[in-house]
């Protein structure tokens, strides 16, 4: 049997979104190029993962070291990465979110603007199929109408549309509003994260083009441990694969591991950037369970209905977080036990953006291990939670509230970011505007790894996006 390729003119290190967002929009302007995936993980079907009852084989805590009481974070490894996992939210960042140091004098300006992410936006959300209102365009403005349709909403986003138009929307999500050629309709079971109806966005059902190229090889059980790198230019990535180490050499390669992995492999490559795995964060997030008197809820056709955006920006953002307020078609708490009354609650989840630290930081321990410490989020995310929280009965005013109950925080909201930060000057960043990394002129870093600061919104949709920009303004 012929040994495997050993050179190609893409080295793809991870298979997640940045990855596979950038491969599509390589091969749309360069056809011809050949590419290899190394995945650390396997595949596992959908049928697999139903079956399973859960997205990997593979536990992300086993991957890396954190100390006690550090921050939990949550993501998946195997061919596709988070699209297995996510629950296919996709709302676009604010437009304010690209330029937080020039509005608000906090974090860092993106090195690119909303209406230049525009078009790659719209490609993404063609090729997910994400169904959204018109009326979305009120908060984010778009150049096209949604791929399709929105999702039913609840009786009680009715109410609160009706009284806030501009500011309660319809949720983005890819989860199939009417069926497609690959995917079912939402079922609205609220179990996402292992679809019944395989109705959201995957791998699987949405990257068949890529799985069946002749010039698209997928190597799994492949983990990267560094890369080979002189005069400022990648020449092989190194990998392991059943206790062996192989080598593969590339013309180009994409770093697409994640937040935590993808800084881990360069400092043991010994590209140290000052800010390498400096700033991981997410958003941080609460629960919390509205008691309605007399109006019955959960009536709505998918598991997140709508976003109200009434403390997502403002020139309080100068001082305190945004929030984003996510209005749930479930019920997580239980349902109410008095007679009649077992729907007139409303679950919400209030997500509040982070700021990156410098303590936050992903390092190397002495066996080369991710070690990711974080142990705690910004005084600016803390006042943000606190402030949100006291403004929610003004912004639920429409409502017939009868009691609001804090429900907790939440562990994680498995949107690893910010450790390798993009930016025009090489001193306060890694990677520049094209994400391409500053030392190293042929290695490229995709994911949310790259964001400059951390929108209240989800990031996955945002990612797809700089990776087709990325992908068209290098190939």
């Amino acid at each position: 049997m012929p040994s495997p390729p050993s050179s190609f003119d893409l080295v793809v290190i991870g298979s997640g979104f940045g990855s596979l967002f950038f491969i599509e929009g390589y091969l749309q302007k360069r056809p011809e190029a050949r590419v290899l995936v190394l995945e650390r993980g396997s595949f596992h079907s959908h049928a697999w993962q139903i079956e399973h009852g859960r997205n990997s084989s593979i536990v992300p805590e086993e991957t890396y070291r954190t100390p006690a009481g550090h921050k939990a974070w949550n993501f998946t490894i195997g061919v596709g990465g988070g699209t297995n996992c996510w629950y296919a939210q996709t709302p676009r960042f604010h437009p304010t979110d690209f330029h937080m140091r020039s509005l608000y004098g906090v974090a860092q300006d993106w090195p690119l603007t909303y209406e230049e992410l525009d078009p790659y936006y719209v490609q993404a959300e063609n090729k997910m199929s994400v169904a959204g209102a018109a009326e979305m365009s009120t908060v984010l403005p778009r150049s096209t109408p949604f791929p399709l349709p929105a999702h039913k909403l609840t009786s009680v986003d009715e109410v609160m549309r009706r009284a806030q138009p501009d500011l309660h929307v319809p949720m983005a999500t890819a989860r199939a509003s009417a069926a497609t050629g690959q995917r079912g309709r939402c079922c609205a079971s609220a179990r996402c994260m292992l679809c019944p109806v395989n109705a959201k966005f995957t791998f699987e059902n949405g990257f068949t083009n890529l799985s069946s190229h002749p010039n698209v090889e997928i190597r799994t059980g492949c983990e990267v441990t560094r890369l080979d790198v002189a005069n400022g230019t990648t020449i092989a990535a190194i990998y392991r694969k059943h206790g062996f180490e192989h080598r593969v050499k590339g013309e180009l390669f994409v770093l697409g591991a994640n937040a935590i992995h993808s800084p881990a492999i360069l400092l043991r490559s010994g590209i140290d950037h000052s800010l390498t795995g400096v700033g991981i964060h997410e958003q941080a997030g609460y629960s919390v369970e509205v008691l309605l008197d007399g109006l019955d809820n959960l009536d709505g056709g998918t598991i997140t209905t709508a976003l109200n955006y009434s403390l997502y920006d403002g020139a309080f953002r100068r001082d305190h977080a945004g929030a984003l307020i996510y209005f749930d078609n479930r019920w997580p708490h239980g349902l109410r036990k008095e007679y009649g009354r077992w729907r007139q609650l409303a679950p919400l989840v209030v997500v509040v953006e982070d700021l990156p630290q410098d303590t936050n930081r992903v390092t190397i321990d002495g066996d080369g291990t991710a070690h990711v410490s974080h142990e705690r989020v910004s005084r600016y995310a803390e006042l943000g939670i606190e402030r949100s929280w006291a403004a929610l009965r003004q912004v639920l005013a429409p409502l017939p509230i009868e009691h609001i109950e804090f429900r907790g925080m939440r562990a994680t909201e498995s949107h690893i970011q910010g450790s390798l930060r993009m930016g025009h000057d090489p001193i306060s960043s890694v990677i520049d505007a094209k994400q391409v990394h500053h030392q190293v002129r042929n290695l490229v870093v995709v994911g949310s790894s790259v964001f400059p600061s951390g929108s209240c919104s989800n990031p996955s949709l945002t990612v797809a996006a700089l990776s087709l920009r990325s992908a068209s303004l290098l190939a």
